[in-house]
């Protein structure tokens, strides 16, 4: 095993000793394809409904090597499709009850640790979207307009004065404050998620990479899995799947740790919920305080790689530096304090930008992913809702409006190489305009229109 992802995965607890890979070609009900939240929460709650399931789930590396065990650590009811979105195409109704079931989400998680005994450093402190200017008041209070419309009636407006009550950030002029996130350690939820499996029945081979996806068998470096249902929840790393390189786009973003912060930086900071932060500039920022008193800070803004590529640190190194640059500048109290810990990798894009699960009957094919950066809420219902997708129920969940999507391919390189530098290069742009001007910017509302929202 290389050296660990993230400091989530490194100051976890948990014993990191890979599980035995798959010796030989098995068969089972389920083999699932990634051991991170979507494959962990399918295979949890399939063997909670019915334990005499056989479901096996192979993971290339650990499991929560991947995003889940190196993201930001919201567990959040964010989608990454708009709200309007979801209703011109569903209804307002399908829209409302999507909203619904990510918002139980966030304490159903929260409750899920309590039961099992998985101490993740959960604090439902909902989200601060921070205003800072006139161009992001004016958009993050439109925001809170837009969604109070659509069923987000405990969104609210803070001014000024409440927003400095919550956190001492520079710059401030307002917030818009959602209850709906839960700041969390995820590398001690997807590590406890692991165990959870396995003391339901559930086997997991680690240090076995999946080659391809067929219709009721999982081709592995070490042997076959069939299965009469096969599951991919493989998210930012799909593109690496044979014939499915234009599935799934793997975008970066990367993160910085502080060091503990003592009582005195605490006292001028603030931030005593725990809230989960981020401002309204268009290339995205998130934050939170961890368990342990440091600031986490993470955004986007690394470069894509061409051909879909996970790996390499080429440009990571300014990406960090704007990074820390940014976080002292929000937060001057931590300014001299010491980063511990950089660390980063891909989340998965779907070109239309909307998240999707569903089963293929006729294939026994299931699939989730595409959440865009908001993954641990999303993989959560994701991943009871295909438990009840591959059982064959209809329940409230296999009704919601994103099961069955089925995701546009991304274009070939080099454009989706272009593309995706496109995007993220006319959104720091936006930003750098927005703060010199003071103004919204024009050039922003190109990113809706090559997205698809």
């Amino acid at each position: 095993m290389t050296q660990l992802p993230s400091m989530w995965l490194e100051t976890c607890g948990d014993d990191l000793t890979p599980r035995a890979p798959l010796r030989a070609d098995t068969s089972c009900d389920v083999v699932i394809v990634g051991a991170g939240f979507t494959g962990l929460w399918t295979a949890w709650h399939l063997l909670h409904a019915d334990p005499t399931l056989r479901v096996v789930v192979v993971e290339r590396e650990i499991a929560g090597w991947g995003a889940s065990g190196r993201n930001g650590g919201w567990c959040s009811a964010l989608f990454a499709a708009s709200w309007a979105r979801v209703a011109a195409e569903h209804g307002q109704a399908a829209a409302l009850a999507l909203r619904r079931a990510l918002e139980r989400t966030v304490t159903d998680v929260a409750d899920w640790c309590t039961h099992n005994g998985v101490d993740a450093d959960v604090a439902i402190g909902g989200t601060l979207t921070l205003a800072r200017g006139p161009a992001q008041v004016h958009r993050v209070r439109t925001h809170v307009a837009e969604d109070q419309a659509a069923g987000g009636s405990d969104t609210i407006w803070l001014d000024a004065g409440a927003a400095a009550s919550r956190i001492a950030v520079t710059g401030v002029d307002g917030a818009a404050y959602t209850p709906h996130c839960a700041a969390i350690q995820p590398a001690k939820l997807v590590r406890g998620l692991a165990r959870a499996v396995e003391r339901a029945g559930g086997v997991i081979h680690e240090q076995t990479a999946a080659l391809a996806l067929e219709p009721g068998r999982v081709r592995t470096m070490h042997g076959d899995v069939r299965a009469d249902v096969v599951v991919q929840a493989t998210e930012g790393y799909t593109a690496e799947l044979t014939g499915r390189s234009r599935m799934i786009a793997p975008v970066w973003s990367l993160i910085v740790a502080t060091e503990p912060l003592g009582a005195d930086a605490w006292g001028r900071i603030g931030w005593s919920a725990r809230e989960t932060v981020t401002d309204g500039r268009h290339l995205i920022i998130y934050a939170q305080r961890t368990a342990d008193d440091r600031i986490v800070f993470g955004g986007r803004g690394a470069p894509y790689r061409f051909g879909s590529r996970t790996s390499g640190d080429r440009g990571h190194a300014r990406t960090f530096r704007r990074l820390h640059d940014e976080l002292r500048v929000l937060f001057p109290a931590a300014a001299d304090a010491r980063i511990t810990h950089r660390w980063g990798g891909v989340l998965g894009v779907p070109r239309d930008w909307m998240p999707a699960v569903g089963i293929d009957r006729a294939s026994g094919l299931a699939w989730a992913g595409g959440y865009v950066g908001d993954g641990v809420g999303c993989s959560a219902l994701a991943g009871h809702t295909l438990a009840d997708l591959i059982r064959g129920e209809d329940t409230e969940l296999t009704r919601l409006p994103w099961v069955g999507h089925r995701w546009p391919l991304w274009e070939r390189e080099p454009l989706r190489w272009a593309g995706v530098r496109g995007v993220n290069a006319l959104m720091a742009s936006a930003d750098r305009a927005e703060s010199r001007t003071g103004r919204p910017s024009r050039r922003a509302a190109l990113v809706s229109r090559l997205i698809g929202e």
